[in-house]
């Protein structure tokens, strides 16, 4: 399938005023972490099938402190998220976290709900879950950075907040693993108890929201990126206190609306979708994945059947969302746009699978095409997301034993990235052509970014831009 059918699939989401500038947007831009589309799929890129640390390697620059989240691209600037820590580390104190606190900021609040904190308290006991981090003890630059696209140097850099953070996270986390955001005037970045940052294209900050400290399960860490859609950001913030959905003016960060949820803590990113005239933002959670209105943040539907931490950001086509989730089991739900209420056990859930769903990474779609990696592994999984036929299932691909980044797709190909810093390309089809598999030499935890003829990724250090020579 033509990468060009997945251009018109966001299409047939816009109305038709807006439909030009999609198709525009996704062709010169990556302005988000599941890209233009909000699928994974870059429509008319073309970038390398092959590369290594010495061959189609346009530029590689060293990245500062740690950081999980993709970089985003606009024109000829990259925009990327860190959590510098100090040079010299003190002695980690205890993992215990301090009580909730409410919002720090509600100066802007633009509703009468109750701030983060107030009321419900964190479910569970204290103390951190496996493979957690230590709390640490000494402060964090919570950092970003600018990058030129033709040669990586560094254009600008700004530091959004330096403060200890109040908790730790899993040891394969970070503290910067939300991705920014940028529809070219504003870019907004995202560190969630460390607040969401808007800065114009040359690194002046416009405002600041804070919206107090999550408390997250196991203290594993926070991770849900902003969603922006015209002139609003919309925020998920799942925890294990009080839980929104909120969206604020990205041109003053001024809260228009927020909504209280009933979740335990998740990491998905919202998914904004246009059906029939009405913009829907979708957010996959342990309980239901649920659906609002984003012009006053009304609860238009949800639907029950997911697992337990919820990481992995839904798609969708011109009718249908696709919820995927792989805690302990596996969730994978085609549901239809445009019904309202509790669609559980209704025909609005037009098929389901209970097998091989990603814990991590989030779902690939491509044309008629749904792809998804295994649990914990990088077993591909290839759909047809309109009748849930599958076409091939939890096949292996060489050299890739673990995968937390999202597959992408360009051209004929699938990129689909192991924690090891291997890729293999696969030939999207029916059955799992392997084209090459590819290695940086260092641990990729991020998800690919691919504008044009290059394909951006972010490895344990370094930054890397990879183009044909």
């Amino acid at each position: 399938m033509k990468t060009t059918t997945s251009v018109l699939a966001l299409v047939l989401l816009l109305p038709a005023s807006e439909s030009r500038a999609a198709t525009d947007t996704a062709a010169a831009n990556w302005p988000a972490w599941r890209g233009p589309l909000a699928n994974g799929t870059a429509p008319e890129a073309n970038p390398p099938t092959e590369w290594s640390e010495t061959k189609n390697v346009k530029w590689k620059v060293k990245l500062p402190g740690q950081g999980s989240s993709t970089p985003i691209i606009w024109g000829d600037r990259i925009f990327i998220l860190a959590a510098v820590e100090p040079e010299k580390k003190a002695a980690a104190v205890s993992a215990e976290p301090p009580p909730i606190v409410a919002d720090r900021n509600t100066g802007n609040s633009g509703s009468g709900t109750n701030a983060p904190g107030e009321g419900r308290r964190r479910r569970g006991g204290p103390g951190g879950g496996f493979g957690r981090s230590e709390k640490p003890s000494e402060k964090f630059r919570f950092t970003v950075m600018c990058l030129d696209r033709k040669t990586g140097r560094t254009l600008w850099e700004k530091i959004a907040r330096e403060e200890i953070p109040h908790e730790g996270h899993h040891q394969h986390h970070s503290f910067a693993s939300a991705s920014p955001v940028t529809d070219g005037r504003v870019v907004l970045a995202y560190f969630g108890s460390r607040g969401l940052h808007c800065y114009d294209m040359d690194g002046n900050l416009k405002w600041a929201k804070d919206f107090g400290q999550m408390r997250t399960r196991g203290t594993f860490g926070e991770g849900a990126s902003p969603a922006l859609r015209g002139d609003m950001v919309i925020v998920n913030w799942d925890h294990e206190g009080d839980d929104f959905i909120t969206a604020l003016d990205k041109n003053t960060g001024r809260e228009l609306w927020r909504t209280p949820r009933e979740e335990e803590t998740s990491w998905g990113t919202p998914l904004i979708v246009d059906f029939k005239g009405r913009q829907q933002a979708i957010i996959s959670s342990t309980t239901r994945v649920r659906s609002y209105d984003v012009e006053n943040g009304k609860q238009l539907w949800e639907c029950s059947g997911q697992t337990g931490n919820i990481i992995p950001t839904s798609v969708a086509d011109a009718d249908t969302v696709y919820a995927l989730s792989g805690f302990r089991s596996a969730a994978v739900q085609a549901i239809s746009l445009g019904r309202t209420g509790n669609l559980t056990g209704t025909d609005a859930v037009r098929w389901s699978h209970d097998k091989n769903a990603p814990y991590v990474p989030s779902p690939l779609l491509v044309g008629s095409r749904l792809y998804f990696l295994g649990s914990r592994n990088a077993a591909l999984s290839c759909f047809d997301a309109r009748t849930g036929k599958p076409y091939y299932e939890a096949t292996a691909l060489p050299g890739i034993f673990s995968a937390y980044a999202s597959p992408v797709a360009a051209k004929d190909r699938l990129y689909v990235l192991g924690r090891e810093g291997k890729c293999a390309v696969v030939r999207q089809g029916d059955t799992p052509e392997i084209l090459a598999t590819n290695s940086i030499g260092e641990g990729t935890d991020a998800s690919i970014a691919i504008v044009g003829n290059e394909l951006f990724i972010r490895g344990k250090e370094n930054l890397y831009c990879i183009a044909e020579k």
